[in-house]
């Protein structure tokens, strides 16, 4: 069984406590991680720290060089990489609509190398005979990236890149469920940046709280639940560290009177059930005008019944296991508190049965806002699909949640549908899609959905603080 280290100064290093990575198709434990501690919390920071200086002296074009050389290093190892992304999330390798390792690490290749090109550009305020202010972007030091079981090498890299490209220095600690693609990661990076610039190290939750609360840490970048990100929010206060955090969502995706079912409803399927629901930004919540209702329900129903189920090493396979027993639990919870008040089960509702962590795809009609299954993250594969008749008053409901990732109008014409996207309150609106995301459009929440963007220029801005100089002439 393969073990994989903590690296820290370009370095593998073992701490003598290890623990067990779990394939979520069979329940199995296929490879040894080492666990870190505490003590090399503090090493990885020391090394980011003492790599910062250099690492941030270095020329713009240089850092783009070594991001492309990254993005190469992805591409020459995709076929490893999917391989640990399948065996640590279960996703399948081509999954549901094309979602699965292959895109996970495909998209992590096209955002290392769209990353690499950005420019941080020095604006002129004033240039003439009595002064010159100019505005500079400068890299704020040691930044900590703490990611999350879902997508975790892509996350890696939204986290990662920018903070390199603008010359920072970087501890990333990803979750003990899913370690080992971004392991195997730094392995590579190793070989292409400086000792020092990039460590990672993972392990249990006192992990992730002493580097949110380490002095020497000037930012930290969070995927993960809500909960969590309040926690590392406060952690961080002691030294007023820089924040992003992309938390928890509960999308609302609201359809109109005037759509083609027909035509529709693979595109609502495939955004509530991507990546088995286990997506900050797949569609959580599915209201559907009264006119349509039933058919669409139904048209939803057949297509849960046609999914190809299954280990996602298998060919053909679409849809695999929940990622941990933990989440498999949430969501049998949920299930079972949405069929108790009255939840009208029309495809799924239950686990499957054998080994690993298997939840049917789930279709439930006829709950209402104030249950359980539509007010929380059900983060799995079950979608509420629940009736109105008044889209102003459905804008209102939709809006009463404390979540703000993302929202959708679904309708045929698009100019209604915009107008009506703008009345939604959350970072991304979308007007027939959802959870469509790109490296040049920013990404982020509102309310309790966190704060900070990513991607683009405006993620890249994020890693960075702002420096006036002003010369007087005369």
């Amino acid at each position: 069984m393969e073990e994989y280290n903590n690296i820290i100064n370009g370095e593998k290093v073992q701490s003598g406590s290890t623990f067990g990575v779990v394939n979520p198709a069979n329940g199995d434990v296929f490879a040894i991680c080492q666990s870190a501690n505490v003590e090399m919390v503090d090493q990885a920071v020391a090394a980011a720290r003492a790599a910062f200086f250099e690492w941030s002296k270095t020329s713009q074009e240089e850092r783009k060089a070594k991001i492309h050389a990254i993005g190469d290093a992805l591409e020459a190892n995709m076929a490893d990489l999917m391989a640990l992304v399948t065996a640590e999330t279960g996703k399948p390798m081509s999954g549901l609509n094309g979602v699965g390792s292959g895109m996970e690490v495909g998209g992590s290749i096209a955002w290392t190398h769209y990353t690499a090109e950005l420019d941080l550009p020095v604006d002129i305020i004033q240039e003439d005979d009595i002064a010159s202010i100019q505005v500079f972007r400068k890299p704020l030091g040691v930044v900590a990236s703490i990611t999350p079981w879902n997508w975790p090498l892509m996350i890696a890299i939204w986290h990662v890149m920018p903070a390199l490209r603008a010359g920072n220095t970087v501890v990333i600690k990803p979750s003990p469920l899913t370690p080992l693609a971004t392991i195997r990661f730094v392995e590579m990076v190793s070989e292409i940046l400086p000792p020092g610039v990039l460590n990672v190290i993972t392990g249990d939750a006192s992990i992730g709280e002493a580097l949110s609360k380490h002095s020497d840490v000037n930012k930290i970048v969070f995927t993960g639940s809500t909960q969590t990100g309040r926690n590392i929010m406060q952690a961080a206060s002691a030294n007023l560290k820089r924040l992003t955090l992309e938390l928890g969502g509960n999308d609302a995706g609201i359809v109109l009177d005037d759509v083609n079912v027909k035509e529709v409803a693979p595109k609502l399927f495939a955004a509530a059930f991507h990546n088995n629901g286990q997506t900050c930004a797949c569609l959580k919540r599915l209201y559907v005008h009264e006119s349509i209702y039933e058919d669409l329900c139904e048209e939803l129903a057949r297509l849960a019944k046609t999914v190809v189920i299954g280990d996602g090493m298998r060919d053909g396979v679409e849809w695999g296991p929940l990622q941990n027993k933990a989440q498999l639990a949430i969501v049998t919870d949920l299930v079972a508190d949405a069929k108790a008040n009255g939840g009208r089960f029309i495809a799924g509702g239950h686990p499957i049965e054998g080994d690993g962590f298997f939840f049917a795809p789930t279709i439930i009609a006829d709950l209402e806002d104030g249950h359980r299954l539509v007010d929380e993250e059900q983060f799995g594969p079950v979608v509420p699909v629940i009736k109105y008749s008044d889209v102003s008053t459905i804008i209102g409901r939709a809006n009463q949640n404390e979540s703000g990732l993302g929202g959708s109008i679904w309708s045929s014409n698009v100019t209604r549908a915009a107008a009506l996207a703008q009345q939604l309150e959350c970072g991304t609106a979308w007007v027939n899609d959802h959870g469509a995301i790109q490296p040049d459009a920013p990404f982020g929440g509102v309310k309790q959905s966190g704060f900070g963007v990513e991607f683009g220029s405006y993620g890249l801005e994020e890693y960075t603080s702002l420096q006036t100089i002003k010369i007087t002439k005369n």
